[in-house]
């Protein structure tokens, strides 16, 4: 097989892995000039080009009227959300803000990494209004395009007191801020509170699901299942296609796969700040949701309202990786409630199983019967139960005290003050 002949093996290849008719797949040398079927994206999406005082650029919007549906959440409801709904995932920051004040930002990236190199070359910007739920996009079709972007995203957002993002504290945000210092301008951001409803997500959901990206809670979470939908890793490549082609038909994924995003951050914002809102009543049917919670009760040291949600989770039923630490952690808490009784009848469950948390179970009961009930047989024996399992410094010097406790006299003073014997 000569070298032509294998070229035009690999390029079959490289068509039948890529999904794409074997037309398409050929090497272009140098430039590429203007193609005769290339098209605008105006021509393609129904939007504007918007004209301002820093340039021009394409903007397009959607209307998700309210009867629609997405998943589990009824887009009506978005309009419903109570005021004080972020204030406790916010810690404060968002006592009382109303629902058509929110804007939910979500940006697509020449790149993933960051970087000075990296810009958001669409932002899209949802928010919640009487008619249902609108979505705004704004779009440079050419890096020229960006600061006449910039300008007018920071006028959209005036009409906003809050963003919500995903992710957004640790990469749209601080992305876009470096663009506006790039581009010369002032950033919005300064006088929107931020919820990155990420950090509550995961909260509640990682120890219950392998991911919690975005898409994955969309799936999980909401029950909506993207069909052809554009991978995120493609989208810089497709955008640098575009620029490279000027075939704008290559950007109608994008703007789908944008504006889906934005609508699932929306409606998870329906369902995540509620269960900070009121832990005891989080409509949660699994445990190790539960257990989320608790734990974030237990940073703001609320100890009673994280027990209760622990012994919930228990009897809504645990893997046992999860249910020996949890069962762990309601002794542990139910002690500092001053609750023994209900510490030591979970001391009591852990000790009689096979589990991490056996020896440690042992060794408080041992401390229990010396300490608190005087019970220095029933010290000796859970010690050198707990040193059966494992043997260790400390569980030896027990050993060692409690073994010549018992060795001594049980009425000392009696057997001093005993008559000595007759000559």
């Amino acid at each position: 097989m000569d070298v032509s002949e294998q070229l035009a093996e690999l390029r079959k290849r490289i068509a039948k892995v890529e999904n794409r008719p074997l037309q398409q797949a050929r090497f272009v040398e140098g430039p590429v000039e203007r193609r005769a079927d290339a098209q605008f994206v105006q021509d393609l999406v129904s939007g504007e080009v918007v004209k301002t005082p820093r340039g021009e650029h394409f903007e397009t919007e959607k209307l998700w009227e309210r009867h629609r549906r997405h998943g589990c959440v009824d887009v009506s409801d978005l309009a419903e959300l109570p005021e004080d709904l972020l204030d406790s995932l916010s810690a404060g920051a968002i006592q009382r803000s109303h629902p058509f004040r929110w804007a939910f930002l979500d940006t697509e990236t020449t790149g993933l990494a960051g970087g000075a190199g990296t810009c958001a070359f669409l932002i899209g910007v949802g928010s919640v209004e009487p008619g249902g739920f609108r979505l705004r996009q704004f779009f440079m079709r050419d890096y020229g395009e960006e600061a006449s972007v910039l300008w007018r995203l920071a006028d959209h957002l005036r009409q906003f007191d809050v963003l919500i993002t995903y992710n957004g504290k640790t990469f749209d945000q601080p992305l876009l801020e470096s663009r506006f210092t790039m581009a010369r301008s002032r950033h919005p951001f300064d006088r929107l509170e931020h919820l990155d409803l990420l950090f509550g997500a995961r909260r509640i959901w990682r120890l219950r699901l392998e991911s919690c990206r975005l898409m994955d809670l969309e799936n999980q979470i909401l029950g909506v299942e993207r069909q052809g939908d554009l991978p995120g890793e493609l989208i810089p490549y497709c955008y640098f296609d575009y620029l490279r082609t000027k075939r704008a038909f290559r950007l109608i994924p994008i703007f789908h796969h944008n504006a889906i995003d934005i609508l699932s951050l929306a409606c998870l914002t329906a369902i995540v700040p509620f269960a900070f809102r009121r832990p005891d009543e989080a409509a949660v049917r699994h445990g190790a949701d539960l257990i989320g919670l608790a734990r974030w009760l237990l940073q703001g040291d609320r100890h009673e309202e994280a027990v209760s949600l622990l012994r919930r989770a228990i009897d809504l039923g645990l893997p046992d990786n999860l249910l020996f630490r949890t069962l762990w952690d309601v002794a542990t808490l139910e002690r500092r409630l001053g609750r023994e009784d209900a510490a030591l009848a979970v001391i009591a469950d852990l000790s009689q199983s096979r589990n991490p948390y056996r020896v440690r179970a042992l060794e408080q009961l041992a401390k229990h019967y010396e300490h608190r009930e005087r019970n220095f047989s029933m010290a000796l024996e859970m010690t050198r139960a707990a040193r059966a399992l494992e043997d260790t410094d400390a569980l030896r010097r027990r050993d060692d005290r409690l073994s010549a406790r018992l060795d001594r006299p049980r009425n000392r003073r009696l057997s001093l003050s005993a008559p000595p014997p007759q000559a």
